[in-house]
């Protein structure tokens, strides 16, 4: 899957255009990127095609600390970088953008390979989420 496959999918999931799922796509990958420990970050990134990867390490720091916040935050982060109108607007984005990187790590539910060492690095009620994201019917 390319960046812009990436984009249409979650653009698809989202009833929305490809600029505002671009737009969700760079502020739930950032958020992501910042509960995952480096090393893990450029796992991830070694599986993300080229444009994709310059998006998921564009704010990178090799010797940042892990943030370590839970589902609510991580949602509340997602909606004021994004101005969303809602919670349960930015949870259908961060859904959406976890299931669209469940796929694209090749994992269809969110519990093989690398999809599984991103899951375990999040708290309990993220990784909940990132399970859901799996199963979650399609928009």
């Amino acid at each position: 899957m390319d960046q812009v496959a990436f984009i249409r999918e979650v653009a698809r999931r989202m009833a929305c255009d490809e600029e505002r799922a671009d737009a969700l796509t760079f502020a739930v990958l950032q958020e992501l990127s910042e509960r995952l420990t480096p090393d893990e970050v450029s796992h991830v990134a070694a599986q993300m095609p080229l444009a994709l990867r310059k998006l998921w390490t564009s704010l990178e720091r090799p010797k940042r600390s892990v943030r370590r916040i839970h589902a609510a935050e991580f949602v509340g982060e997602v909606r004021k970088i994004m101005g969303l109108p809602s919670e349960a607007e930015a949870r259908r984005a961060v859904m959406s953008v976890f299931a669209t990187l469940q796929k694209l790590l090749g994992s269809p539910d969110g519990l093989e390979g690398e999809a599984w060492d991103v899951m375990s690095q999040l708290p309990k009620d993220l990784k909940k989420m990132w399970i859901e994201a799996a199963h979650a019917t399609e928009e």
